[in-house]
């Protein structure tokens, strides 16, 4: 149980780090709702599944294969982390740069015309992105956790800081007559603008101080160190693509495949804007996944020497799936208040029911990451590409045969098909290669009673708000008895024996 209890400590600093600086970015949901317009909280969600996309490009898997080399090659990892950084930096100025250059073209062929500096905001973000990809993947696998958690939560809070001065605090001096409006180059017409230099400003500022916590790098392109990590790392690009081809091009894709007028009052933008939003209330979900992801990776790799590995693997996947199933039901049975809490202004609850299957779509990504630790450690990164390009092929078909018949759902029901099927993927071929003791048939049962529960609590309408509350927050309890009595020879082994006297 040590080294278990190790990582659900490490997931407890990072998810504390993660919920709380995410928590605190999430709350920007409300001033983006309430003070920008749904067709700038519609170009803020289709930018941002565009960032997100070319992120994997930038780092092209390179973190895992820092992890994996660092730890499993008997290498320096000092040497290793060296040539790691020194070629993200290399391939960052070629991309980044090429990024700036074609900026008019992109905003021609997305729709924004004349706005040509979004793309090369977008660029620079990005490079920032990458160069600090590898300092903040040393202090995971040196087990600074407490720095990391506060090297993220300080670049929250930097850029939750400009966000609030530059949507708020500005206009709100302009209107009293402290300054003028074209101050500093302010513009009261700009939105999604505005979210793009907070994100940019507070990734510069904080190039200098992750350098310095991580420990300054030597330029160094050592080949018989860089030749293996490429051929490591090229699958896991191709992984990351097909992967956030469902997790952000569902978002991106919405309001170009949506028909004209196909919700009433709103134009694509708009729908796509209210797609997003509802995006966000799931993400609550993908603040665990991303902790434990944190804590789990580096933790993976250095227990894959151990004889024992797969049984503790199967452990942590168990615990995993309980954990996230509850919170699942959690948040969808209090959606008719989290919603409005959150999406400040009317038509944004339109989309509230698409939410708990978006919640169990991040779900079974969790699941897949758990999953996907045995072609990692086996170094059959090759069986990631072709997994996840199946799952980015049924994500694709999925948003262009169903977003124009179902709308919202149709794009809920690509996050959830493309993790289902990538998930079953992984699973059958894992068990091949390197068999890990799951507990399957019981994992699915909390997969399939947890959504069900999840669906029922939010149809639930009593007409009274505080039975309605007190009904449905007691499912969760219904699903812990599930859990107990399913699971009651495991709590009980780890109570505390009482002692004869």
């Amino acid at each position: 149980m040590g080294n278990f209890k190790k990582l659900a400590g490490q997931t407890a600093v990072y998810g504390l780090s993660s919920i709380l600086g995410r928590s605190i970015n999430f709350l920007m949901v409300i001033v983006y709702t309430q003070y920008l317009s749904k067709e700038a909280f519609g170009s803020f969600t289709s930018i941002y599944a565009l960032i997100g996309f070319l992120n994997i490009v930038f780092t092209y898997g390179m973190e895992t294969t820092f992890f994996r080399f660092a730890t499993g090659k008997n290498l320096d990892p000092a040497k290793v982390y060296n040539s790691t950084q020194s070629l993200l930096i290399t391939s960052t100025l070629v991309l980044g740069s090429g990024l700036y250059l074609l900026a008019p073209s992109l905003a021609e062929w997305l729709d924004y015309p004349g706005q040509a500096y979004l793309f090369r905001w977008t660029a620079l973000i990005l490079s920032f992105d990458a160069v600090l990809a590898i300092p903040f993947a040393k202090l995971r696998l040196e087990n600074k956790a407490l720095v990391f958690a506060g090297a993220k939560i300080f670049n929250i809070l930097l850029n939750i800081f400009f966000n609030l001065l530059l949507i708020i605090g500005f206009p709100f001096l302009i209107s009293t007559g402290v300054i003028s409006e074209g101050f500093l180059g302010y513009r009261s017409d700009w939105g999604v603008e505005y979210i793009l230099l907070s994100n940019l400003f507070a990734n510069g500022l904080i190039i200098p101080l992750i350098w310095w916590k991580a420990g300054f790098f030597r330029f160094s392109l050592e080949k018989t160190i860089i030749k293996p990590m490429w051929t490591y790392s090229i699958p896991l690009l191709f992984m990351g693509l097909a992967g956030v081809t469902n997790e952000l091009f569902s978002r991106f894709l919405f309001e170009y495949v949506l028909p004209p007028n196909f919700y009433a009052g709103l134009s694509a933008r708009e729908a796509g804007g209210v797609f997003g939003g509802n995006f966000k209330l799931a993400i609550l979900m993908n603040l665990v996944i991303q902790a434990f992801k944190y804590a789990a990776e580096p933790f993976f790799f250095k227990q894959s020497a151990d004889k024992n590995s797969p049984l503790l693997y199967a452990k942590v996947m168990h615990a995993f799936i309980i954990f996230c199933s509850v919170l699942m039901i959690a948040i969808s049975v209090n959606l008719d208040w989290l919603g409005p809490l959150f999406l400040r202004q009317a038509g944004y609850e339109e989309g509230l029911f698409i939410v708990p299957t978006l919640l169990m779509g991040y779900l079974l990504l969790g699941i897949y990451f758990n999953l996907s630790i045995w072609f990692k450690i086996t170094d059959q990164t090759k069986y990631s590409f072709w997994i996840t390009l199946v799952g980015a092929i049924i994500t694709v078909a999925i948003i262009f045969v169903f977003v124009p018949i179902w709308g919202y759902m149709g794009g809920a029901l690509s996050t959830i098909s493309c993790y289902l099927v990538m998930c079953l993927l992984c699973y059958l071929y894992g068990q091949k290669h390197y068999p890990i003791p799951y507990k399957t048939t019981k994992g699915f049962i909390y997969l399939l009673v947890s959504f069900a529960v999840s669906y029922l609590g939010f149809y639930i309408d009593l007409g009274i708000p505080m039975l309605n509350f007190f009904i449905k927050n007691s499912l969760i309890l219904v699903y812990f008895g599930l859990i107990f009595l399913l699971e009651k020879d495991q709590i009980i082994s780890y109570l505390p024996k009482s002692k004869k006297l």
